[in-house]
């Protein structure tokens, strides 16, 4: 009971790390609306990989690998931004024959998404510090063996996998229902909004 309570607890966590709509969410969207729920959801996938991770290093108090990370926060939050940068350049630019079945255009593969969103979550080292606090306030953390680390970083996975499963499932339904031209505006805009997400991360460093 105590462990169904706690892999509970944490479905929520993970759920409330992946609600937050940022660049992440909006990459995963377009990618939803342009090249299907499959694509959508893989990389949404992603970033609950990363997510389950940095729930990992939280709840198992690795000091060092956390430590490190802060340290890093800089560069690894330019890289970040770099990355990101160059994302919303290739979002904006995309055609939509690219997205659709009969497009001549390449369809990315959905490795390519889990990667690019995975490592793009990973830029990002305070999210321990959201999983630190909101393990906390949920009472998870301190983890006395094996058992309850497993139970509490696959129940951070599922919330986070479950979110993007229903974004992917809604976005779906949505591109079944567009065509080529609204996926144009949706790719420009797409592209806009990541690359202002970018210039804000780079101008945070500063």
């Amino acid at each position: 009971m105590a462990a169904a309570l706690l892999f509970f607890k944490s479905v929520i966590i993970g759920m409330a790390i992946a609600a937050p709509v940022g660049p992440v969410g909006i990459l995963c969207i377009q990618r939803t609306l342009a090249y299907g729920r499959r694509t959508g959801f893989i990389s949404g996938l992603g970033a609950a990989t990363a997510d389950a991770l940095y729930g990992l290093i939280a709840v198992m108090g690795l000091t060092v690998v956390s430590g490190f990370l802060m340290a890093h926060q800089f560069w690894i939050q330019v890289w970040g931004g770099v990355f990101l940068l160059l994302l919303g350049w290739k979002t904006f630019t995309s055609q939509p024959a690219e997205f659709t079945a009969g497009g001549s255009g390449k369809k990315p593969s959905p490795m390519n998404g889990f990667l690019s969103v995975f490592l793009l979550t990973l830029t990002n080292p305070m999210t321990i510090l959201a999983f630190i606090a909101i393990f906390g306030v949920f009472r998870v953390g301190g983890p006395e063996d094996f058992l309850t680390s497993l139970t509490v970083v696959s129940g951070v996975f599922s919330g986070s996998a479950l979110w993007w499963g229903l974004l992917a499932f809604i976005g779906g339904w949505i591109s079944s229902r567009i065509g080529p031209d609204s996926l144009k505006i949706i790719n420009r805009a797409a592209g806009i909004v990541l690359t202002i997400f970018s210039a804000l991360f780079l101008i945070d460093l500063l």
